[in-house]
């Protein structure tokens, strides 16, 4: 992955004095981004302009003046907020919360629906963020793994059991202040059985043997050294601490400091491995802290892993042009406006399957007594749609958050309505969807 280096800003100051008067309008036609609202690295803006030198300067110089600066340790880094950036913000803020998009969905109360939707998206995350970092398990054997509390058999499912803690465990932080000792907890969790490179789990690292490198082997970026971190590591957290609100402070909006966050543990580098994935849960923690609980359901990781070539080069536009974070910042709000949409999409495609569902049992819940509760709604359309699952209370409790008492009283309801068959393994009881459950149901 090459790319192509600017000159220093001093280096193209001198260009000035050689340049003839009638050329210095140049300078006032640049923005901080393009036409287009793109903010453009020298290695993609070179091939755009005639005059690509004098022309970056220009742009440079228009970045320049909104820039911000933070300093963790003693690296200075930057970044600023054009209008197509302002609006991405703007974006996330309104779609990121409200009930997504759940109130057609009768029959059913608030919380039902918003179970119904969203139970499994957090299991999305936990897959994707380990299938980014080369886990190899299939989603459908992920998600069967976490909903049955099935013991992990492989490194990469032992990889996926941790993501699913340790987003767990981010969630439950989300209202306490962020310390050194709390991220070397999120780091155990997340490489628990599951780390590489000699890299011990729940430690920052005690070599300057780790670097960031491309798949031809080019080194892309080297971490600050490893006598530098637990200085490093204490500026991050007191940053990440800090009331951006902007009183005595600079103001930062809350995605926007998620997403430095997230840049800043992927820079320091501080572990031998688990680096990104403790970066992740770490932007989580932020957006859930901030009120922005949608992205408890929210997987970036899924979006990032189809492309990872750009998520690498995000970071490399900042290290290449004097630690200017702007770009790995517009990289990762233009993704979390499509995983919004995605969820969206999501939404409405669940909506859409409910209703369809609700009108092939209409008649017969009509007949029932006792009346179906929604779990055995939703476990019934699980049924119709996999002949022959095999449910087991454990899973049932897991998926609901409720007792698995509750969960067995739910399947065995099931079975003496002859909607479910039943066989016993050792200690463990099962119920199993019928082939014909559709003719049971009519």
């Amino acid at each position: 992955m090459k790319i192509a280096t600017p000159k220093p800003i001093s280096d193209l100051m001198k260009l000035l004095s050689d340049i003839p008067l009638e050329n210095l309008s140049l300078l006032g036609q640049f923005q901080a981004t393009d036409e287009k609202g793109r903010y453009l690295h020298w290695d993609k803006f070179r091939r755009i302009y005639k005059n690509p030198e004098l022309s970056w300067l220009a742009t440079k110089i228009s970045r320049k003046s909104l820039m911000n600066t933070i300093v963790i340790g003693d690296i200075h880094f930057s970044y600023c907020v054009p209008n197509s950036l302002q609006s991405l913000l703007h974006y996330v803020d309104k779609n990121s919360g409200g009930n997504v998009g759940t109130d057609n969905l009768s029959g059913l109360g608030k919380v039902e629906q918003q179970r119904f939707l969203i139970k499994s998206l957090i299991m999305e995350e936990a897959i994707t963020s380990a299938q980014l970092e080369g886990a190899a398990t299939t989603r459908k054997d992920a998600k069967a793994m976490l909903e049955t509390e099935r013991k992990p058999r492989t490194k990469d499912e032992m990889m996926i059991l941790n993501n699913y803690l340790l987003m767990k465990e981010a969630i439950a932080l989300r209202n306490t202040p962020i310390t050194p000792e709390i991220i070397l907890k999120m780091h155990r969790i997340a490489t628990h059985n599951a780390i590489e490179n000699n890299a011990v789990s729940g430690e920052f690292r005690q070599s300057d043997d780790v670097f960031i490198a491309d798949y031809d082997g080019n080194i892309l970026h080297s971490p600050p050294a490893h006598n530098q971190l637990n200085k490093l590591m204490q500026s991050f957290c007191d940053f990440a601490n800090t009331e951006h609100n902007g009183e005595q402070v600079l103001f930062i909006h809350p995605v926007i400091k998620a997403i430095i966050l997230h840049f800043l543990m992927g820079y320091i580098h501080p572990f031998g491995d688990g680096n990104g994935r403790t970066a992740r849960a770490l932007f989580y923690w932020f957006m859930l802290k901030n009120g922005y609980w949608l992205f408890e359901y929210i997987s970036i990781s899924r979006l990032l892993k189809n492309a990872p070539a750009k998520y690498a080069k995000a970071y490399i536009y900042t290290e290449t042009d004097e630690l200017d974070m702007t770009y790995f910042i517009y990289y990762q709000a233009e993704i979390m406006k499509r995983a919004i949409n995605d969820l969206n999409l999501y939404v409405n495609d669940k909506q859409a399957r409910f209703k369809e569902f609700l009108s092939i049992i209409a008649q017969y819940a009509e007949t029932v007594t006792p009346k179906l509760n929604y779990r055995q709604i939703q476990i019934l359309q699980k049924a119709v749609k996999e002949s022959g699952h095999i449910f087991t209370a454990k899973e049932i409790s897991n998926e609901y958050g409720i007792a698995e008492n509750t969960a067995r009283k739910d399947l065995n309801a099931l079975l003496e309505l002859g909607l479910l068959g039943r066989f016993k393994t050792g200690q463990t009881v099962s119920y199993i969807s019928p082939n014909d459950l559709i003719e049971r149901l009519k």
